[in-house]
Parts: C-alpha cells; structure tokens; sequence
C-alpha cells in the first residue's frame, strides 16, 4: 500500500499557505506521497453558521492569527505580507487545482499562486492569474484553463468541497492519513511521520 498523506487546503487560508510552502520536501523526505485535495472554507464555514472566516469574526483571534503567521514564516524562511483583502476568493485559481489535482505540477502551481496571495499582496482569483502561474511552470496556460472549464472539470471543486464537509473538516489545512486527521499547520510533521510509519 502506498505511502500518502491527503492535503486539503483553500488557497485563503494563512495557515494552508505555511503548510503548502514546507510539505513537498518533508514528504519526499518521508518518502510519503501528497494526495492535493482543494476545496472551498466558505460551504464549511456556513455550515458552522458562519458567514466568513473566524479570523474576521473574532478581532483578536485574527490579529493573534497574523502575528503568529509572520512569525512561523520567519521561522520556516517563508516569505510574508500581510494581505490587505481576506480572506481573498480564489474561486478561478482554485478551480485550476481541482481539475489538475493528480498532475505531478499541482504542488508548484499551488505554491506560486499562495505566495502571490501572501507574499505579494495579488487578487488571484482570476483565470488570467492561474494561466500566467501555468506558463511561469512551462505548460500551457490558456488551454489548462480551459480544460479546467470544461462542466466534468469544473465540478470537481464542488465535489472536494462537499467530500470535506462530510469527513467534518472544520478548517485548513486538515491533512488525513487513512480516517485520522490531523487539522493545522503545526500538525502536518506528525501526519508525515504517521504516513511514514505505514
């Protein structure tokens, strides 16, 4: 049986950014494969009977939330800015991620399109945005994007989206190693090392 962690994540969340930052050496270092799972916090918010992120709705968690942010980034040598929009939708790029989740290209298309949204302080939730991250990784921009359209495609956002709501995940990034899950940043060390150990 192979070896492999699940990664769900919204390319919104601060803490699904450290953690996509660091995975793809730490896993290949534990010899455990990365399963990308994209999905959407906004339909698990509301099903929580939020409207928007708990970092917006609780003052003070969010700005403990941003320092805490700057200050793992410091740490892990990942760049930061703190964006002047969140969360951000990313609903196009995200798209992009779904329909494309089993190419070997994914984790750096997801990585670059995070570091726009928290290093660089860009809207990303265009279909100019996700083309121009495909051409930057030499593949073919415009005709991903399109694929990514297609109605069989474009669903698959949608299915991840509800697939996340029925194994209760409540936040990102959750990582799952068979049925256990492990929710945060700060666990995903611990769902490698459980992936490793078979």
């Amino acid at each position: 049986m192979t070896r492999q962690v699940e990664c769900w994540f919204d390319f919104g969340s601060n803490y699904s950014y450290i953690a996509i930052s660091r995975i793809t050496p730490l896993a290949r270092d534990a010899r455990v494969d990365i399963v990308w799972r994209p999905f959407l916090l906004g339909p698990v918010f509301k099903r929580l009977g939020w409207d928007t992120s708990p970092f917006v709705l609780q003052k003070e968690k969010g700005e403990y939330a941003f320092m805490d942010t700057a200050r793992a980034c410091a740490r892990y040598g990942v760049p930061w800015r703190r964006p002047t929009t969140f969360p951000r939708a990313a609903v196009h790029t995200m798209r992009v991620a779904a329909a494309f989740a089993e190419q070997p290209w994914v984790g750096d298309y997801c990585r670059r399109v995070m570091q726009l949204n928290f290093a660089e302080d860009k809207d990303i939730n265009t279909d100019e945005v996700a083309a121009q991250v495909l051409d930057e990784l030499g593949l073919d921009g415009r005709k991903h994007v399109q694929e990514a359209q297609a109605e069989a495609r474009k669903a698959r956002l949608r299915a991840f989206s509800e697939e996340a709501i029925r194994r209760k995940i409540f936040g990102a990034p959750t990582f799952f190693v068979g049925d256990e899950m492990f929710w945060g940043n700060d666990r995903l060390e611990d769902a490698l090392a459980k992936a490793s150990a078979g």
